[in-house]
C-alpha cells in the first residue's frame, strides 16, 4: 500500500510539472527584456545596438504580420549570415510563442 502511495504522489507530481507551461509575461521577462526592453520599446544597449523597432509603437505593430512575428521567435533572425536573435523551438512551444505575439501585440506606451 506504501509504495502505491508513494508511487500516486510521485506521479502526481510529475504530471503537475510536466503540464507547467511559463506564462507569455514570464517568456518576455526571462529571453526578450535583455534586447526588447522590459517594455518592449527596444530601449537598451541591445536595442540600440540593433535598431530594434518599438514594440509599444501602434504603427510598428501594424506593420507587423503574426506569422511573421511566430517565425522570427521560434526560428531566429540572421541578417547578412550573422544571427541577430536566437532561435526559440526548443525553449517554447507553439502555444507559448502564440502566447508571446499576444502579449507583444498588447504593449503600450
Amino acid at each position: 500500500m506504501k509504495k502505491i502511495l508513494a508511487l500516486s504522489f510521485l506521479f502526481s507530481v510529475f504530471m503537475a510539472a510536466a503540464s507547467y507551461a511559463a506564462t507569455a509575461a514570464d517568456n518576455w521577462d526571462s529571453n526578450c527584456t535583455r534586447c526588447h526592453g522590459t517594455d518592449g520599446s527596444g530601449n537598451t544597449k541591445m536595442g540600440k545596438k540593433y535598431n530594434l523597432k518599438d514594440y509599444t509603437d501602434d504603427t510598428v505593430k501594424a506593420a507587423m504580420k503574426d506569422d511573421e512575428m511566430f517565425k522570427a521567435i521560434k526560428e531566429g533572425v540572421t541578417v547578412d549570415g550573422k544571427e541577430r536573435m536566437k532561435a526559440y523551438k526548443d525553449d517554447l512551444s507553439d502555444a507559448e510563442i502564440t502566447d508571446l505575439v499576444a502579449y507583444i501585440r498588447k504593449m503600450k506606451k
